[in-house]
């Protein structure tokens, strides 16, 4: 769950299968404005972190943490610190297990795991869909949050979009991110291609459904959340989450490297912990989840995983 190419699968997925509805790839806007912090970022982690394994971390009570900048997901804000939902949820995870500062590593969505195997940082804390894929190059925690699709529309929502499959036969234009799997999931339930405007990036879905541009915008339901969270004063709403004919919802999670089970289990049982607390729903509110997307006790990382 990154890239100015919007929500894609993972090379080599299925059409609908364990659809990834997180972005694969960092957004270019979204890089490109924070290249130079995630430099930054990246030399003085390398500087004052040291090693990336669990013993290390302890250790040091520093780590570092792979993010795509994808808001609300993961990313480094203006002032250079790493926050998101996920970074937000591991640092209450760690900070229970000693770890108490947190430094993030701006990368390219496709090259998380790659980074992580490389050892640039212990892991990934980007709101990453868990796949069996996935599963393959890295061990994920417990299933962390579950989204599904939803519109960002005019309050009222009068032309009554609330699946792909009302898009179809309507005089309205609706915006995608460029790249993202929502343009084809429309185009699949009968939208014509015309009617579908790609935008580069959250911030131009959101304003060019307040500029009255586009009638609405299709992306997460959390993305939205988000968006309307930053923009109250919009007159904009969302729609009823769903999840398209065919497909899942997203599950995300936390990666690590295979062999950290040590380090997986003993997060695992502060993840659950906060969970229980009530806690993970305070983190996680401001940026626009809400107690529907916590993953029920059927939803695990070993069903998930399974091909």
């Amino acid at each position: 769950m990154g890239s100015a190419a919007g929500h894609q699968r993972p090379t080599g997925s299925k059409p609908l299968s364990r659809r990834s509805f997180l972005r694969t790839a960092a957004q270019a806007a979204a890089v490109g404005a924070a290249a130079a912090t995630a430099t930054t970022a990246v030399s003085a982690c390398t500087a004052t972190a040291g090693g990336t394994s669990f013993a290390d971390v302890k250790e040091s009570g520093k780590i570092l943490i792979g993010v795509a900048g994808e808001k609300p997901y993961g990313y480094i804000d203006e002032d250079g610190r790493v926050t998101g939902e996920g970074p937000e949820v591991a640092r209450a995870v760690l900070k229970r297990l000693g770890i108490t500062e947190l430094q993030g590593v701006l990368v390219d969505f496709r090259q998380l795991i790659p980074g992580l195997q490389a050892q640039k940082y212990s892991l990934v804390a980007a709101g990453m869909s868990i796949l069996p894929e996935r599963c393959a190059d890295a061990a994920f925690s417990l299933p962390d949050f579950e989204v599904k699709n939803a519109f960002l529309v005019q309050k009222g929502n009068p032309e009554g979009i609330e699946t792909f499959a009302d898009i179809k036969g309507k005089d309205v234009l609706i915006g995608v991110l460029t790249g993202g799997v929502e343009l084809e999931l429309a185009i699949e339930a009968g939208a014509a291609e015309e009617q579908l405007v790609t935008l580069g990036d959250q911030d131009s879905l959101f304003r060019a459904v307040a500029d009255g541009r586009v009638y609405g915008a299709a992306t997460l339901d959390t993305t939205v959340g988000y968006l309307l969270k930053q923009h109250p004063e919009a007159g904009l709403s969302k729609t009823k989450p769903f999840v398209p004919p065919g497909g899942s919802a997203g599950v995300g999670g936390f990666a690590f490297r295979k062999h950290d089970t040590e380090f997986v289990k003993a997060f695992n049982a502060e993840l659950a912990a906060l969970k229980k607390s009530g806690e993970w729903l305070e983190i996680v509110r401001p940026f626009g989840f809400t107690e529907q997307h916590q993953p029920g006790p059927e939803i695990t990382t070993k069903k998930l995983c399974a091909p």
